[in-house]
């Protein structure tokens, strides 16, 4: 089992390193990070005064406009001839989120990577078809490195061309599957098609994060490949996937805690939560050099379970996300904001002010887009070139395929309270 020692490490030994840890992070932070001097000067507060772990609660907290409103360097504690690579996710603003790695940050994310495997049952005689975005996007090299220290074979698919993920997954004998849930249930319809059944697979095991799922979704995917279907937790700005994973149990995503410290907090207040409370989840990362993030708000809701597991680790548990403190969705793994959706169409004058947005779930998550035309341009524009017009700007800006269509104006709802721009009808996936 890779790392075995730090897998199973005990609850005391874990808040014994991570005091040491957090002590060095926050001076590391301190010393070398302008924006983390400035906001800890106006605190009140010195890297001496975090004597213990509770002591976190009196460091300002970090957001991901901070990544932004630093683009793209600004947060670094290193000199930019130490990082090694950047990834990038989209925001609201067109600013990018980029984040930065130093060889010894990509050596601990491989080991994370390498540990959520193992932890979720992975061997390293088994063979791991990724078939994640690779590319700025930190999902495809996450799996990779992941697979590659642990020491299995890996197929890297990446996403799309389902017949030819087919034919490796049946040519290579393929045992770990790592993609979206929402692409194994694509892929379960595509097999049926096929006239594949699961016996004819090697499959045991699924890696599947970077979007919710429901124990629906799962329980179907488990049915349909004959996998041990297993979730995990992560985001670009901490390293990228590799944060947590279910172990065999299925019982919560165990959260590497000695490389991250949690908590939970009221997320109107910013008060820290006792334990098993709801609260929106808040990570210190304890070892990152490039970008050391403290206290850096994730805006997912959950229950943080420090009990010890049935599996014997005695790292925290995410006893799954139970919904968002601000309004960005995921689709298809990819993060879209209204807002963000609407800045594109305001900038397009041929289109009036009334917009909704429609989630739809079949085999794959669909993103709709309805608008209303102005009236100064409804009657003398060709609907067919403003469509286009409309889905280029959305995909270039989302990266995500949107259907849109357009509408006479007046054909949308008016309400006068709050404007309902999202309607939502996944039914959990």
């Amino acid at each position: 089992m890779f790392q075995e020692e730090i897998q199973f490490m005990s609850r005391e030994d874990i808040e014994s390193l991570q005091l040491e840890r957090l002590k060095k992070q926050v001076r590391h932070a301190y010393e070398n990070v302008p924006m983390y001097r400035k906001r800890f000067d106006e605190a009140g507060v010195r890297p001496e005064d975090i004597k213990e772990l509770s002591d976190i609660s009196k460091i300002p907290f970090t957001v991901k406009n901070d990544l932004r409103d630093h683009y793209p360097y600004g947060i670094l504690a290193v000199p930019l001839e130490r990082v090694n690579r950047i990834h990038a996710s989209s925001g609201t603003t067109g600013i990018p989120t980029v984040v930065s790695y130093t060889t010894k940050d990509l050596d601990t994310w491989s080991d994370l990577m390498a540990r959520c495997y193992s932890c979720a049952g992975v061997e390293p005689s088994d063979i791991v078809q990724n078939a994640y975005g690779y590319g700025l996007f930190t999902g495809g090299l996450g799996f990779h490195m992941g697979a590659e220290r642990l020491g299995t074979m890996i197929v890297p698919t990446a996403t799309g061309n389902t017949k030819r993920q087919i034919k490796m997954m049946l040519d290579m004998k393929t045992t770990v599957l790592a993609c979206t849930p929402s692409y194994a249930i694509y892929l379960i319809e595509a097999l049926k098609k096929e006239g594949i059944s699961k016996d004819d697979l090697n499959l045991r095991i699924g890696m599947h994060g970077a979007e919710p799922w429901s124990e629906e979704a799962r329980q179907h995917i488990q049915k349909h490949l004959g996998i041990k279907a297993q979730d995990l937790y992560g985001m670009s700005e901490l390293y990228g996937p590799g944060v947590a994973v279910e172990c065999p149990e299925q019982d919560g995503l165990h959260i590497w805690a000695d490389e991250f410290l949690v908590e939970t907090i009221d997320p109107e207040t910013g008060e820290v939560l006792p334990p098993g409370e709801k609260g929106e989840i808040v990570f210190t990362m304890l070892t990152r050099e490039a970008m050391p993030l403290l206290r850096y708000r994730t805006r997912d809701l959950a229950v943080i379970n420090w009990e010890k597991c049935k599996c014997g680790r005695s790292h925290p548990r995410i006893m799954r996300i139970k919904g968002r403190s601000d309004d960005m969705l995921i689709v298809g793994g990819v993060n879209v904001f209204p807002s963000q959706v609407e800045d594109i169409l305001v900038g397009i004058e041929e289109l009036g002010e009334q917009f909704q947005i429609i989630l739809e779930h079949d085999k794959l998550d669909h993103l709709y887009i309805q608008v209303e035309v102005s009236d100064e341009y409804w009657n003398r524009v060709d609907l067919d070139w403003l469509n286009k017009k409309v889905s280029d700007a959305l995909q270039a800006s989302l990266t995500l395929r949107a259907r849109v269509e357009l509408l006479s104006p007046g054909t949308l709802p008016r309400t006068e309270g709050k404007a309902k721009r999202v309607i939502d009808r996944r039914k959990g996936i």
